[in-house]
């Protein structure tokens, strides 16, 4: 999958594809059905899937103190599509050259000249360019003069409600992460590189691998049963912390991870974590040998869940869980 950032680097081998646009936040379930449906259409013409999308995404250039938390970085997003027949995904700069931009010219610069779209899909209540002004139909009788058809996001619903972001990310904020998997597809998944941290928790027994998050907002905060991938042996199962750490006066969010029965070196390792199930919230204690007996609380607590688990995988009666 080719990664091209912003317009300028749109070349003549660009010309020609099936386009869909969003910030596919997620990639969940629904996501994933506009780019089957999109990879429909690439075999019918023979031609390559791009996906245009935004880095910042709109709603965090318009309003940055109020966006709401994303479920994945750019580069999370980008190892998400990959697994789903993209070709290619054009990412612009979303900026006030973009924002003043009048609908008219982002079709034809971007869809037509740019990328010489031969089908489209987009929701049925998207709007784009300077003051909203573009929409579907403006769209639909874009593709009528220039030669490309515009086709409509099909809904994809679960439970009987439509499958979204914003549904994620409420599933998410109460911790049930069980529909959050449900939702995506797969389980919900951060990733980053390992950096060193104050090593504290070594002292007390707990040694941790230390994630930055680079977000201003996290959608998840509290202590996970997880399991951690890009590490020879894995998953390695664990229990993790999101959040401030109040305990130790944290100021920024922080993914830390310990990992049960593992011994190597992490640092700079670029690492996937999957969480799996929440265990409690997170919150101060007033001594370090507080945190340390809650810590072995938390600890025991993921490893009773991967036991459920795993003998729930096995088919096992729930009878015979201990």
């Amino acid at each position: 999958m080719e990664l091209i950032r912003g317009l300028h680097n749109l070349s003549a081998r660009h010309h020609g594809c099936v386009a869909t646009i969003g910030n596919f936040d997620g990639v969940h379930l629904g996501h994933q059905a506009v780019l089957g449906q999109l990879a429909e259409k690439a075999d019918e013409y023979g031609v390559p899937t791009t996906v245009i999308t935004f880095e910042p995404q709109p709603q965090e250039y318009f309003a940055p103190d109020n966006a709401v938390p994303r479920l994945t970085r750019l580069r999370e997003k980008m190892l998400a599509l990959r697994r789903f027949s993209v070709d290619r995904v054009l990412c612009l700069s979303f900026n006030r050259r973009l924002a003043t931009l009048p609908a008219e010219a982002f079709i034809e610069r971007i869809l037509v000249d740019g990328l010489g779209v031969r089908y489209l899909v987009v929701g049925d209540d998207f709007h784009f360019g300077a003051g909203r002004r573009g929409n579907f139909a403006m769209l639909q009788a874009a593709g009528e003069k220039y030669g490309f058809q515009v086709a409509h996001m099909h809904t994809f619903t679960l439970g009987g409600e439509r499958v979204s972001s914003t549904r994620i990310r409420q599933a998410l904020a109460r911790g049930d992460m069980e529909q959050a998997e449900q939702l995506l597809g797969r389980p919900y998944r951060m990733c980053g590189r390992v950096a060193h941290g104050d090593k504290r928790g070594r002292t007390i027994g707990f040694p941790t691998a230390n994630i930055r998050l680079h977000r201003k907002a996290s959608p998840i905060s509290g202590v996970f049963a997880v399991e951690l991938f890009g590490v020879d042996g894995e998953p390695w199962r664990g229990v993790a912390n999101v959040g401030v750490r109040p305990t130790v006066q944290g100021l920024r969010p922080l993914l830390e991870v310990h990992l049960f029965d593992f011994s190597g070196d992490l640092y700079g390792r670029h690492v996937y974590v999957d969480f799996l199930h929440k265990l409690r919230d997170e919150q101060r204690f007033d001594s370090f040998e507080a945190l340390k007996q809650q810590i072995l609380v938390d600890a025991q607590h993921a490893r009773e869940f991967f036991s459920w688990q795993d003998t729930k995988s096995a088919g096992k009666p729930m009878s015979d869980i201990p």
